[in-house]
């Protein structure tokens, strides 16, 4: 299964390292590829070492104006013009996705991937792997945007929020057929 990551660049804490680096090696052990933003620094660079090393593959999507620190030896790796196309083709490439820790720009991926999924334009699974707690807030306001008629469907339908690296992969891996 080709699992899209959406994630910081940032270097950060063991909190959100460890289990990083945890579903990163769950998920190159279960021979999938890791789609991700390509990039060779902080928490991208962690999931993507997890990943190579556990042996699965690696298919990077830069964009042109950071595609100096795309990972060199990723599998695949190409370089899209912009953001826009660079989330387009991340969407593109995978068979779910995963949305781990991240600033501004895994928030932008992570809303824009649940809009479109809201109405219709992808079916694929969407997990966020709530690491540390870090997506409680947003959870929060999801619930509150179902209880008060914003969602059009149930956020169940739209989203599963995971605790931990094992029931990402397991609701990944369930939503495919394959367990």
């Amino acid at each position: 299964m080709n699992i899209c990551v959406f994630l910081s660049a940032a270097d950060l804490a063991d909190r959100y390292t460890v289990p990083a680096r945890e579903f990163a090696e769950l998920l190159g052990r279960g021979g999938h590829t890791l789609v991700w933003g390509g990039s060779e620094s902080g928490l991208m660079k962690v999931v993507a070492d997890g990943v190579q090393e556990a042996g699965g593959r690696l298919v990077g999507v830069s964009v042109e104006f950071m595609a100096a620190l795309a990972r060199p030896d990723a599998d695949e790796m190409v370089v899209a013009k912009d953001l826009a196309e660079r989330k387009a083709l991340l969407l593109e490439k995978a068979d779910a996705i995963v949305i781990m820790v991240g600033g501004m720009g895994t928030l932008d991926e992570a809303t824009e991937i649940l809009e479109l999924r809201k109405h219709g334009k992808h079916a694929k699974p969407v997990v966020l792997l709530n690491t540390a707690g870090f997506y409680d807030g947003l959870r929060q306001q999801f619930l509150r945007m179902e209880e008060e008629g914003f969602l059009p469907l149930p956020l169940t339908e739209l989203v599963f929020f995971a605790e931990d690296a094992v029931g990402a992969l397991a609701y990944l891996e369930e939503s495919a057929g394959l367990r």
